[in-house]
This record gives C-alpha cells, structure tokens and sequence, in this order.
C-alpha cells in the first residue's frame, strides 16, 4: 500500500504512521474500490501473518523434541518386544544367553536352534544338547519374521539419534558440548524449548524430570530431590554418592550459562567445558571422603 501511495506521488507524508486512516488512503489512492474490497484484503494480510507467526514458532528445537520423544518411545517399543522374543525362542533354545540386538540378530540368521554351524563351539555344543522344544516350519518362519521386525527398530532409533545429533549440535552448540547430545535434547524436551530453558534458573533444571520426588518433597513426605534428568550425565552417575549434590547443582549452572548462550547470542565458548570440570575437580578434592552420619541420640524415658 505504501509503494502504492508513492507511485501515485500523492501528498501524503508516508514517513510516519501516526494518525494515518489506511482505509481512507487505500481508497482515495484506487489501490482499492470500496470497503468491502479493503476488508478482504485486510483479512488476508492477517491469515498470512498468523501463518508466518505461527510457522516460526515451531523453530527446529520443537523438531528435535519431537525427535527424542519417538526415541524414547521407540526404546519402551523394543525393551518390550526384545523381553517377548527371549522368551518366545527361550522356549525352543533356553541355554542361548543373548539379549535384545544380539539375540534379534541371532534369531534372524539362524532361525531354528538345527541350523547353527559349528563356528561358534560353545553356541553349536548347547544348540545340540538343548533341551527346549523343537520348531515347525512355520514357528522358525513367523520368529524370524518378528526378529527382523525389531532389528528394523533398532535402525530407526540409530537414525534417530543420529539425526538429534547433527540438528542439536546446530541450534545449542554450548548446550551440546556440556550434556551431550541426547541428554541436551530431553532438557529442551522437558522445558519445552529452547527458549523456556534459557530463561529457567538453575535451581530449577536441576531438578528437571523429577517430578514425583518433588511432589512428594512438596507434600512433606520425603527429602528434596537433588538431581533429575541431568542424574543420566556421566559427571554425577559416575561420582560418589555424597558428591553427587554438589555436582549437580554445579552442572546445572553450566546448563542454564550454556543454554542462554545458545539462545540468546549464539557465541560458541570454548572453554566452558574446561571450566566445569575444574569446578567439578576442586569439590572432588573438597569432598574425597563421605560425611560422619549423626548418631541418633536415644530418648530416655521418664519415669514416674
């Protein structure tokens, strides 16, 4: 409308859109003949700003949460499925004591416990002096077919993970370097975005995904939780019991710098890991023994 109005070189100062009646000037200008044709043109501006606005709030962050999402869920999917094939073949080969991808991969080569070839020993000498029952045809088909099934799973969540990867590295670089990419992503997840972790407390994302251990804190039934999602970094899994407190409290801090980096400036700090792990050092060496329990004084009892 406003190249419009310049083209028509009219005298209406365009620089300044206080007080200006667009409707008036659409009109007086012939950019459009009547209220009706401005009503519909304004109707279709806002459709399409909605749009715009609506399409950048799905960033590639809600994409990626997506992303851990289907592979969270997938990983139930196939413990599941994994759990029902081992005691589905544990029928026909109960001495085999493979799991999950190894027993899906075994089960698909082989299929029945008679066609094992001698170039695994130990496999072969069970397979013969096994004691499960035998397979038909049909059984050593339809077992096969289900074992294929859940290795396909298992393809899908390798993609997966390779796609959060390559995307979270790309949107939280700092965020990505600190946690890790999986454990970055279900951060993003449980705030909701990049944004909302930006701007959480530290306080807060400590306890991120701890929501029963809170609840029941908050109702007085139990102590304060002192990590939640972030306990799956190997910095606190990894450490003393009594140390984990502490560096948890300390790894949170590094997450919510770290997320406000990628969020805000985008600026990749190189040496914020460097940074983490002397912090995390110095508690190891402030705290390398557990602390004394407090013996509990015995109440005498009065009497009478």
């Amino acid at each position: 409308l406003v190249e419009h109005l310049l083209s028509k070189d009219t005298d209406t100062d365009t620089t300044s859109t206080t007080n200006i009646n667009l409707r008036d000037l659409a009109k007086k200008s012939g950019f459009v003949e009547d209220d009706e044709e401005y009503n519909a043109l304004l109707h279709k501006v806002c459709l399409q700003l909605a749009k715009k606005q609506v399409s950048q709030s799905y960033g590639t962050d809600k994409k990626i949460i997506q992303a851990i999402s289907a592979l969270d869920e997938l990983d139930k999917v196939s413990n599941i499925l994994a759990e029902r094939l081992k005691e589905w073949y544990g029928l026909h080969f109960p001495e085999l004591d493979l799991i999950t991808e190894d027993l899906a991969k075994f089960v698909a080569t082989y299929g029945s416990r008679n066609n094992i070839n001698n170039s695994d020993e130990s496999i072969y000498t069970k397979a013969k002096e096994s004691i499960g029952i035998d397979f038909t045809d049909t059984d050593e088909e339809i077992i096969q077919h289900f074992a294929k099934i859940l290795l396909e799973l298992y393809k899908c969540r390798d993609s997966l993970k390779a796609y959060i990867t390559e995307n979270i590295s790309k949107i939280a670089p700092n965020l990505t370097n600190i946690t890790g990419a999986l454990l970055g992503t279900r951060l993003l997840s449980i705030a909701g975005s990049l944004e909302k972790l930006a701007v959480m407390p530290s306080s807060r994302i400590q306890v991120l995904g701890a929501n029963k251990a809170l609840f029941k804190h908050l109702h007085g039934r139990a102590p304060s939780p002192k990590h939640g999602v972030i306990f799956q970094h190997p910095l606190i899994n990894s450490a003393p019991w009594w140390q984990r407190g502490k560096i948890a409290r300390t790894l949170a801090s590094t997450i919510a710098l770290a997320s406000r980096l990628d969020y805000y400036s985008g600026v990749i700090k190189e040496d914020l890991e460097l940074e983490l792990n002397n912090k995390i050092n110095k508690i190891k060496e402030k705290y390398p023994n557990p602390p004394e329990k407090k013996s509990k004084k015995r109440k005498r009892k009065r009497k009478n």
